[in-house]
C-alpha cells in the first residue's frame, strides 16, 4: 500500500509542477501580447493563463 501512495504523491507533485509551467508560460505571452501590441498573442497568453 504504501508503492501506491507515494506513486499518487508524486503524480500529485508532476501534475501541479506541470500546472505551473503553463501558468508560468500563459503569463509570458499575454505580457509578450502587451508588449507588442499583438492580439493574437495576448488571446493565447490569456488562454493558457486561464486553463489552470
Amino acid at each position: 500500500m504504501a508503492f501506491f501512495t507515494t506513486a499518487i504523491t508524486t503524480l500529485k507533485t508532476l501534475v501541479c509542477a506541470i500546472g505551473a509551467g503553463l501558468a508560468a508560460w500563459g503569463v509570458i505571452n499575454l505580457l509578450e501580447g502587451y508588449g507588442t501590441d499583438n492580439p493574437g498573442a495576448k488571446s493565447q497568453g490569456i488562454k493558457q493563463f486561464m486553463a489552470n
